[in-house]
């Protein structure tokens, strides 16, 4: 067996592989499939989200919606996507939770809740894992305060869990947010619903626009405005009803990224990717893989409506000579959860590759540049890391090694991606990680081998 993906096994092991070849549909796209959720709890009536992603960070978010009152169904699909009908009393027929709502390993899941929940005249207390008990909570306080929610954290009001005590209406405020971050942006903008005024958020660089998307699918006007040198500006008006609605989520372009670096980095691949969600603003990986040369087709999916105006394509990759690239800190913020598996791309590129600003990655599942260096030299890549700066030195074999992924899903499917190219075996520590957003990843991989 190449792969032994059991959650209750140590390791995964993943031989090299002769050839890549499949057809292959992703899990629905985690940032819409939290939003859709969250959502759907504050618009009276019934929602449905088809396609929705089936990772456990995902059925977080539906039990936080579940604790709240909100009927939650989830009807299964392929494994990898969900329906979701869920039927809500409307923000203003929510209840206070009768414990503290469990948000496992997700970020999203807390931080969005957590914009919610300061609009809600109730006590909310959002906890989770080990894992997000030591990620910084500290961004989404500031902001979620001065609109007059009370809020308390571990540590000086910096770690989970958080307890926010909302109240109606809220203030409306306008904030910039220190580093560009899309999940405190949408924490603003979701606890704008519930303020007297005109809530604005402004970012200097603009990060992804799921949120705004779906606030106006479902009836609340969204103004976004961008200037010339990248800057962003959203403004919500507050107290306006949000919409029941029903939707389709297309496939996850995170997830679609290992499979992208995975065909254009063997030497003979062709995947096809269907029905992949191409938001521009979400999108980076896709076109910084492109400018490194790889070959990948993107044939975009007519009719595929899926309720709130994400374009969706399919998307072709085959095996590729890559050269390095440089990327600043508007890439690494348009390509966060993409770097690591860009990391790997660079080991196999011609050329040095240099990321710089990427200190966003410390603050993840793990401390994501000091693991995929860690993983990428164990394989035998050349990786420098000054500072947030990374440096990768391209060109050289992979060989197959002992890898952990620190429990990091992004982790963990970067390094079996390496494994396919590697010679040898590659292993993988702690793989059953990767469920947190891709559930059937390692049964994808050996139907790709095959």
């Amino acid at each position: 067996m190449n792969a032994s993906p059991a959650a209750d096994q140590p390791v995964a092991r993943i031989a090299a592989s002769a050839r890549l070849r499949g057809e292959l549909r992703l899990p629905g796209d985690k940032s819409i499939s939290h939003r859709a959720l969250l959502l759907a709890a504050l618009a009276a009536g019934e929602s449905v989200i088809e396609g929705a992603g089936d990772g456990a960070d995902v059925r977080s978010t539906a039990g936080i919606v579940a604790a709240l009152g909100a009927k939650v169904e989830r009807r299964p699909g392929d494994g990898r996507t969900v329906t979701y009908r869920i039927v809500s009393p409307g923000a203003d027929g929510l209840h206070e939770p009768a414990a503290a709502l469990d948000c496992g390993n997700s970020g999203t899941s807390l931080r969005l809740s957590a914009g919610i929940a300061a609009g809600l005249p109730m006590t909310t207390t959002l906890d989770g894992d080990d894992s997000l008990r030591g990620r910084p909570v500290a961004r989404i306080i500031e902001p979620l305060r001065s609109m007059g929610a009370e809020l308390h954290a571990r540590q000086n009001d910096s770690l989970p869990p958080v307890t926010v005590v909302g109240r109606t209406p809220l203030r409306a405020i306008e904030f910039a947010t220190p580093v560009p971050s899309a999940q405190v942006k949408s924490a603003i903008l979701l606890a704008g619903l519930r303020a007297n005024g005109r809530t604005t958020v402004r970012e200097s660089v603009a990060t992804r626009d799921h949120t705004e998307r779906m606030l106006r699918s479902r009836g609340v006007p969204v103004q976004s405005t961008g200037s010339a040198d990248g800057e962003m500006t959203v403004t919500v008006e507050g107290g306006l009803t949000v919409h029941a609605v029903t939707e389709r989520v297309p496939g996850d372009v995170s997830a679609a990224a290992f499979w992208l670096v995975a065909g254009a980095i063997h030497r003979d691949a062709e995947l096809l990717l269907r029905d992949v969600g191409v938001n521009p603003t979400r999108r980076a990986v896709i076109d910084i893989l492109r400018s490194m040369g790889a070959d990948i087709d993107e044939l975009p999916v007519s009719g595929a409506d899926d309720g709130v105006g994400e374009p969706i394509a399919d998307l072709v990759v085959r095996s590729s000579e890559l050269r390095a690239v440089e990327l600043g800190p508007s890439d690494v913020a348009a390509a966060i959860d993409e770097i690591p598996v860009l990391c790997l791309a660079a080991a196999a590129a011609a050329g040095t590759t240099v990321i710089r600003g990427a200190g966003e990655l410390r603050h993840k599942e793990s401390d994501r540049i000091a693991g995929t260096a860690a993983g990428l030299r164990a394989l035998g890549a050349r990786v420098e890391v000054d500072g947030d700066d990374i440096r990768i030195i391209g060109g050289g074999i992979l060989d197959g090694a002992e890898t952990d992924s620190l429990d990091d899903h992004r982790l963990a499917m970067t390094f079996a991606i390496a494994g396919l190219v590697a010679k040898g075996v590659t292993t993988v520590g702690r793989p059953s990680s990767a469920a947190i957003s891709y559930p059937g990843f390692f049964d994808d991989l050996e139907r790709v081998r095959a």
